[in-house]
């Protein structure tokens, strides 16, 4: 009657970490489970706990309960930590059921289950920067040529499926981040084109950077689509295209582009309207320099407001599109 006691079960825990920039990742492995402990063996010999597993998240990952919606955390500091689920305590071994009248006891205690949960995780501002236009309008390619981001560009629309996000640091040592948000087309306030899932990631993005294809390739119309950009962002949310922004007048170096943007220009008085070429990074770095300036001239974020909108467009998306970011414990 010398059996040890069995080891407890490992922790799932949430961990903020710098290093870390969106939970794209956690799109690949949605769940995780601890090992559990060691079990306990003859001559009073314990079980070994079993480690923690941990998941290395965004500074400013937003954790929900996924059943009740209740707000759990804010991770908003490098390597602050959140147990998401406790892993269970071990079992007993027969040697705590020795006594007088039972010398030999059969019986132990088994250990207990670990926890069990389906939580959200939500970036509560994607990053200071976002970059809004059709597909193939060239955001993918602007981020290239100012930050060390390498999303994935080509030719032909569609390209950017998860945001990219670009850190950029100025000449005085500063950094801010950019993002490159998948293209939205009409309707997508309707859902068109997973434009929930697209929109949800501008509204969490401090500046607004337009980006139109100012060439017209395929016969389009940059003051058409920057119209469009608006009312999609206005009617998923009123305010939202108010939000402080700028033009980046992409592909400048076409043959279209000096008529369009003279047209541009005329029409939008009240906006920065900066004039790149983002693929040969001619004025991309002018159009870094007036963004630092804009942000410098924002307030603070509120925390307690942010909190509260980020639970009311948690009721909102549940009942209007399928969750893509429940992870489970």
């Amino acid at each position: 009657p010398d059996g040890g006691d069995g080891g407890k079960g490992g922790d799932v825990i949430l961990q903020a970490t710098n290093a870390e920039q969106s939970l794209v990742n956690l799109k690949f492995q949605p769940q995780w489970k601890a090992k559990r402990g060691g079990d306990g063996g003859s001559r009073q010999k314990h079980g070994a706990n079993a480690p923690d597993c941990k998941i290395q998240v965004p500074i400013g990952t937003l954790v929900f309960d996924h059943d009740s919606n209740a707000f759990l955390c804010d991770l908003k500091e490098d390597g602050q930590e959140f147990i998401a689920v406790r892993g269970g305590r071990g079992g007993k071994g027969n040697l705590h059921y020795v006594s007088s009248t039972n010398r030999v006891p059969r019986q132990f205690q088994p250990g207990e289950e670990g926890e069990t949960k389906i939580l959200d995780l939500e970036l509560k501002i994607v990053a200071d920067v976002g970059l809004v236009g059709f597909p193939n309008a060239g955001r993918s390619t602007f981020l290239r040529a100012v930050s060390a981001a390498r999303p994935r560009t080509a030719s032909y629309p569609f390209t950017t499926l998860n945001p990219n996000i670009g850190v950029i640091e100025t000449e005085d040592y500063r950094r801010f981040t950019i993002a490159d948000i998948p293209g939205l087309i009409s309707g997508a306030h309707q859902n068109v084109g997973l434009g929930h899932a697209f929109l949800r990631h501008i509204e969490r993005c401090r500046i607004l950077c337009f980006v139109l294809d100012m060439g017209g390739t395929d016969g389009r119309d940059p003051l058409q689509d920057l119209q469009v950009l608006r009312d999609e962002l206005e009617h998923y949310e009123p305010g939202l295209s108010k939000r402080p922004s700028l033009i980046l007048a992409n592909k400048i170096d076409l043959p279209e582009a000096e008529g369009n943007l003279q047209r541009l220009q005329k029409k939008e008085k009240s906006i920065r309207i900066i004039p790149v070429c983002a693929e040969l990074a001619l004025h991309t770095e002018d159009a870094i320099l007036i963004l630092r300036e804009m942000l410098d001239s924002l307030p603070p974020e509120d925390e307690q407001t942010l909190l509260r909108i980020l639970a009311k467009r948690r009721a909102q998306a549940k009942k209007a599109v399928e969750e893509e970011n429940d992870f489970e414990f």
